[in-house]
């Protein structure tokens, strides 16, 4: 095998200056520039510009731009053609990752320049080098080299009178007609199915598909996950071999394997995980030595024990890459006979694990580290519920002590993300609870407290011991990188903020973001305004190219504590115990496990609205007349957008159905106005709601939004008039016009 050559420092550097420079020539707000001026624009050091010149000259010989009165312009002409994958999101418009990685951010496509693309399709793109934006590139669709797939899962949305049947498949939007050949099969409106389609058609014809397997129909729950998988063709089955591979192992760790490792049996060990879990990858032990030093061990299911390279399981994974968790079913990225029992780390049985032992001293910074592969055996494993009434002291346990002492080291681990500019938004999670039939009972608030806290804690810290030890190493692996956000995003985000009332600087810097966020914790605005911020931010993604993560200001990130549930973990892991892999594997990985995730998120989220659609219109038809506690996010010229805050759910209401008045738009304060009842409403503003419908298809809901109490303000009191000269006399008339406000 011929040795393999390593890049210099010199390479490395080129390498990452010229994605940098592509990636600002490219961008939407490049304005032609000298060489001074793009090195003060990329925030070179003086050294560096040697490097940048040569990338100059190099993607002027490329024809990717030219020099002119040594002003260095985009080439305009022609244009470079692109291929990619597209990835839709369900408002019509796309996101393009170039096979080439051409650009460090994905290439933005309009809604109607996708040329009906759907989600996976390898399309070709241009880029729009007119619109100018910071948010990175811009592109149109000219052309669909591959659909990404034959069949598409949708609903009957209208059967017309001359028996033309109207389908609503969500990959597509709602402004696509997608007709459907039923064959001999009788359709009704609301009869969930998958389809072949025949003819794509394009934005201004229909789509065609025929009949090819029936799931359900709209109005019965139990088929809401097993329509996502269709919607979003997750793979719901585990082939044959993977399903012997995992039986094969047995239901406990053989005695030989535990001969091999170090045993930490004896340890004070246990789990906390959400009331549900059933894959336990972490468990955590923590005592305090005669110095003052924590000793924290943190414990991983080693899942590779089981899932060897290139087996059906690893194949079955690979496919899958994580697992997906809707209310009340996981879709597990491996079988039940791993992921929820010998890989799981059930208390009272022996379990294979890799443990990162850390030792901090008081102040929390870490003073050595060690891997291992291990055998443990969990004491307890808490709920994060239990553990904190444990804390509080509503419940007794053994391991009282132990909990506190993880307090005491969560809180140093914290003061030391504060310190280097990391955020914590502290979200609480809506869990949607249901019956073993799917069907939705009631929401339920988890609090992000203390238990979470420190779990988090204990995961991060193992996760970048892990990263940054690979990359004293020298090898190359699945890291987790978060980009820093566009300053445009941010401006973006600034403005919202002051829309609510609250002030932050145009810049603001980490620090001041995180006591902004402190400060409005406990408003009803808090949900909205964390949710815009992470919108706002670049997604994090796996990458064999360490660009650090913004969210956590870190240099060094990985994915390491999952293994059960995360393929680039398992990964991470592969390389940990057996040595580096191939640069072209790990970025094939990379993006698959990235993109799998993306699709997960999508699936997930659609039946959890969909669940909480369902909750409501039970609740509707109890009391029809419930009012819920909202608040305006948003306020537009053509409508208000509300949040349903015991549902964490926004829904849209266009200005002619607000009312009874005519409202006007006031774009500098950002809000609307009734003409005749003086009626406001604002972002931020809070304000009752009462359901007025749901319809399940688009899963889409109307509110009737009860007015806000009109504040009348205040005229300011006339300053008496002076006696009027003799001669003069007052007309009695008032003034037309409007009174200013």
């Amino acid at each position: 095998m011929p040795k393999k050559i390593k890049k210099t420092k010199e390479d490395k550097l080129y390498e990452s200056l010229l994605k940098v420079t592509r990636q600002m020539i490219m961008g939407r707000s490049f304005v032609p520039g000298t060489v001074a001026e793009m090195m003060e624009r990329l925030s070179l050091p003086l050294q560096h510009r040697p490097v940048l010149i040569k990338i100059l000259d190099d993607l002027t010989a490329a024809n990717e731009i030219s020099c002119v009165n040594n002003r260095y312009v985009r080439q305009t002409g022609g244009g470079e053609v692109f291929a990619g994958t597209i990835r839709m999101h369900h408002r019509g418009f796309g996101f393009v990752e170039t096979d080439n990685n051409a650009f460090s951010d994905d290439v933005f496509i309009p809604k109607h320049m996708t040329k009906n693309a759907v989600d996976g399709d390898k399309v070709e793109i241009m880029i729009n080098t007119e619109s100018l934006s910071g948010k990175g590139p811009e592109g149109r669709v000219i052309g669909i080299v591959e659909r990404g797939r034959s069949h598409i899962a949708g609903i009957i949305k209208e059967i017309h009178k001359s028996g033309e049947i109207i389908a609503y498949v969500p990959i597509l939007g709602q402004s696509q007609k997608v007709v459907v050949d039923p064959g001999e099969h009788e359709l009704k409106e609301g009869d969930r199915l998958v389809m072949e389609v025949t003819d794509w058609g394009s934005k201004d014809t229909e789509t065609l598909a025929r009949f090819s397997r029936y799931l359900g129909h709209i109005s019965d729950h139990k088929c809401d996950i097993k329509a996502a998988i269709e919607e979003y063709q997750l793979a719901s089955e585990f082939s044959p071999e993977s399903i012997a591979e995992a039986e094969k192992f047995g239901k406990s760790v053989p005695k030989k394997e535990i001969d091999k490792r170090e045993d930490f049996r004896e340890l004070e060990c246990f789990t906390i995980d959400p009331d549900t879990a059933k894959d336990f990858d972490d468990a955590l032990t923590l005592t305090k030595d005669k110095n003052g030093n924590f000793l924290l061990g943190v414990h991983i299911a080693d899942v590779t024990a089981y899932v060897l390279p290139g087996s059906a399981l690893d194949k079955d994974a690979r496919v899958r890459a994580n697992s997906t968790y809707f209310p009340g079913y996981c879709l597990p990225m491996l079988p039940k006979e791993l992921s929820n029992n010998l890989c799981s780390l059930k208390p009272n049985v022996n379990r294979l694990t890799v443990s990162v032992m850390m030792t901090l001293d008081a102040k929390g910074d870490l003073l050595e580290y060690r891997t291992t592969r291990s055998v443990i055996r969990s004491q307890k494993r808490f709920t994060y519920k239990e553990a904190k009434q444990v804390l509080d002291g509503e419940k007794k346990s053994p391991h009282l002590k132990t909990l506190k002492l993880m307090v005491e080291l969560c809180n140093l681990l914290k003061q030391k993300r504060f310190e280097r500019g990391s955020l914590e938004l502290a979200l609480p999670d809506l869990v949607v609870m249901v019956d073993e039939e799917g069907f939705p009972l009631r929401t339920e608030y988890v609090e992000y407290d203390i238990t979470h806290q420190l779990v988090e804690e204990f995961m991060l810290k193992a996760n970048e011991v892990v990263a940054k030890h690979l990359t004293d190493r020298g090898d190359k692996l699945t890291y987790r990188v978060h980009d820093n956000p566009p300053e445009e995003s941010l401006k973006d985000f600034v403005s919202l903020v002051r829309a609510f009332g609250f002030e932050l600087n145009d810049a603001p810097s980490q620090e001041e973001l995180q006591n902004f966020f402190n400060k409005v914790s406990e408003t009803p605005y808090a949900q909205h305004l964390a949710t815009s911020y992470i919108r706002r931010m670049r997604m994090a993604v796996y990458s064999p190219d360490n660009i650090g993560h913004y969210g956590l200001s870190l240099e060094h990130y990985c994915h390491f504590t999952s293994p059960i549930r995360r393929y680039a973990d398992l990964i991470v892991h592969r390389i940990l115990l057996d040595g580096p892999m191939s640069p072209e594997i790990l970025e094939t990985i990379s993006a698959h496990c990235s993109e799998q995730e993306r699709i997960s998120a999508k699936a997930e989220s659609g039946v959890k609205l969909l669940k909480k659609l369902r909750l409501l219109e039970a609740i509707r038809e109890v009391d029809p007349d419930i009012e819920y506690d909202a608040v305006i996010t948003t306020v537009k010229a053509w409508g208000i957008t509300i949040e349903i805050l015991a549902f964490m759910m926004e829904s849209f209401t266009h200005i002619s159905e607000i009312g009874d008045d005519y409202f006007e738009f006031e774009e500098r304060k950002m809000r609307l106005i009734g003409r005749n009842t003086k009626t406001v409403y604002r972002s931020g503003e809070d304000v009752k709601a009462v359901l007025r419908n749901v319809n399940f298809i688009t899963l889409e809901s109307k509110w009737d939004i009860i007015a806000p109490e009109v504040i009348v303000e205040k005229k300011p009191e006339r300053k008496k008039a002076k006696p009027k000269e003799k001669g003069k006399r007052s007309t009695g008339k008032k003034r037309a016009g409007k009174q200013k406000r």
